[in-house]
């Protein structure tokens, strides 16, 4: 999971939102990990993923921007490589260095995505696979609305949480244009239960924790969050995050 800020917490993260690395496990089967291919892991977080992929039989790397979320992975499985970077400005390998790239639920904090992409070019032998998973077009519509529609109430009309949720056809030209071809694509909805009373103020804390340390009154601004999206996203008491997934994988020409 990489981010834009480095201010994850790994606690928080795999005890409210596990969820995410749960669903990974099904890009891993696209993915489709073979003995001793090497296979870098892009926004890694914790390192379950990684871990799930090296039982395979592959030589995996992990990279996050996050250094608490690495310094976890480190220590849940220290028999792999795990390394801070930032895949917008540089992924410190050796060119034609892995048979495929990883991603789940990361690429989407990562603004700039061509730069991103060819990094990962950069580091993939040739006919080498990048498959990924990440929020597409339209991901988290009604949540952040209703975020919006509380941010006058709270002093916060300057704010903007900045994510990349793109359509397969955006994703797609920017893959061709720096030398992939696209094998597979598909943009679906996957609403996401956030388990319990207390599962939107956890995303929040989450993934908006720029946004959530500028409120003053926080207990004040989860309230009132609840009873404006509670119609919407709360259904026999649980919360739903409307997510919507891009799921694709390219090969390196």
């Amino acid at each position: 999971m990489i981010k834009t800020a480095n201010n994850w917490n790994a606690d928080l993260y795999d005890s409210k939102a596990n969820f995410v690395t749960n669903y990974g496990d099904d890009v891993i089967e696209l993915l489709a990990p073979k003995f001793n291919e090497i296979i870098l892991d892009l926004g890694c977080g914790t390192g379950r993923l990684a871990n799930t992929i090296a039982e395979s039989g592959a030589k995996v790397t992990g990279v996050d921007y996050s250094l608490d979320m690495v310094n976890r992975a480190k220590k849940l499985y220290p028999n792999i490589d795990f390394h801070v970077a930032d895949a917008q400005q540089s992924l410190d390998f050796s060119e034609n260095s892995f048979d495929a790239v990883f991603s789940n639920a990361a690429l989407h904090w990562m603004i700039d995505a061509e730069s991103v992409i060819k990094n990962v070019a950069k580091v993939l032998k040739p006919n080498g696979r990048f498959v990924f998973e990440m929020g597409g077009k339209g991901n988290i519509d009604r949540l952040l609305f209703h975020i919006n529609n509380i941010s006058q109430e709270f002093n916060l009309t300057d704010y903007h949480i900045k994510n990349y949720y793109p359509s397969i056809s955006e994703y797609s030209s920017l893959l061709e244009k720096n030398g992939f071809a696209v094998r597979f694509a598909v943009l679906f909805d996957r609403p996401t239960k956030l388990e319990g009373e207390d599962g939107i103020t956890n995303w929040v804390t989450n993934f908006r924790a720029d946004l959530l340390e500028r409120v003053e009154d926080k207990e004040k601004f989860f309230t009132r969050l609840k009873e404006v999206a509670r119609a919407d996203l709360l259904n026999n008491g649980d919360w739903y995050a409307d997510y919507v997934r891009l799921r694709m994988v390219a090969t390196y020409k």
